[in-house]
This record gives structure tokens, sequence and C-alpha cells, in this order.
């Protein structure tokens, strides 16, 4: 009876061995130049989320803003955005995220919303063709020329008239658009700084190559 015991607990942990996951690249220290962001978006077609809300697709767009594109791509492989929280959540305008800042602190605190990678790129207009409209996905800054870093968000409506055209556009939510707008209606501290009472966290940025 011991022997058997001993042989079942030996199965039990070698079937519990399976393959190591792999490591995530270090994460950038710098935007990819135009010849990186191109190999970095070789194999880069769509971005998975999944957050405590629930899963959304973004498929990507670089055409207009490809170091956006590919700046974002990195991140989320690297695991950057992994355990950070939509920090920002205003009903019928945007969910916003992206500040390194709330993987350790996921309520209203001084200085939330200005976390970024370590460095800052310049923003990318968006193309002619291009609008932010609802589920349109865009680089966050402020106002600054050279301030995209790692914040981006989602529009909730349609803000092509209300919105400068200084936000890179990188992508659109394409599938399970109902956990965004699920984001959208969580209940917030202040309706104005749009800090949710439970925070919504992204657990993982997965990025699939195109069929």
């Amino acid at each position: 009876m011991r022997r058997a015991l001993s042989g079942f607990v030996v199965a039990a942990l070698l079937a519990g061995c399976g393959p190591a996951s792999p490591t995530p690249p270090p994460c950038p220290t710098a935007a990819p130049t135009a010849d990186q962001a191109t190999a970095i978006l070789a194999d880069a077609a769509t971005a998975e989320f999944a957050t405590s809300q629930g899963a959304f697709t973004v498929t990507l767009d670089p055409s207009s803003a490809p170091i956006a594109t590919a700046n974002f791509v990195a991140l989320a492989r690297c695991g950057f955005y992994d355990g950070q929280s939509f920090h920002r959540v205003l009903t019928g305008f945007v969910i916003q995220a992206g500040d390194p800042q709330t993987r350790d602190n996921h309520g209203d605190f001084e200085g939330l919303g200005t976390g970024g990678p370590g460095y800052h790129f310049t923003v990318e207009s968006p193309g002619a063709d291009q609008r932010y409209d609802r589920y349109t996905v865009a680089m966050a800054n402020n106002g600054q020329a050279d301030s995209n870093g790692s914040q981006f968000f989602v529009c909730l409506v349609d803000l092509d008239s209300g919105l400068a055209r200084t936000y890179s556009i990188f992508g659109r939510v394409t599938a399970r658009t109902d956990t965004v707008d699920a984001i959208g209606a969580v209940p917030v501290i202040n309706p104005e700084t749009g800090v949710p009472i439970d925070p919504v966290i992204i657990d993982s940025v997965t990025i699939a190559a195109g069929s």
C-alpha cells in the first residue's frame, strides 16, 4: 500500500510537469524605429484582451501609426499591461488604461494617469479616412507632439466631431464589444475622474498573427 501510494504521488507530480511557459521578452526602453516596427508587426494582427470583466479582441491597424502600433505590440508581448487596470472609465466617452502605477494601486491617487513605459515618442496623426468612432482604439497623450507612451483609450461612442486629430489610432475592437460596453458602465468613485469603485483588471494581452 505504501509503495503503491508513493508511485501514485510520483505519477501525479510528473503529470503536473508540462512544458515550461515561455519567458516573455524584456520590455522596450525606447519606441521602435521604422525598421523595427515593420519586423514587430510582421506577425501581429490582433490583440486579445483578458480582463476581470471578460475578453475582447482588438484588430490592429498600423496604417497611419506603425510606430504606435508596434510599440503597443512590444509592450503587450513583454507583459507590460498585465495586472494594470482601466483607471479612467467615463460613461459615454472612453475607457483608458496603460498606466503601470495601477498594478500596485487600483484606486484613486495623486499622479494617477501620469505613468508610462519610461520613454515618449512622436504622435502619428490619423489618416484622412480614419475616425474616432465607437470602439476605435487610440493612444492617449497630454497634447504635446512627442507625448505618446503606453496609455491608450477605447471610444465608447462616436467622438469624431469632438476630438482633436492628435491621437494615434492603432486599432478597433472587433469582437466581444459587449465586454467594452460592460467596462464602460461600471460604477465609478467620481464621474469626473472615472476611477472604478471595483477595479477592472487587465489579466493579459495576447498578440496573435493573422490567418
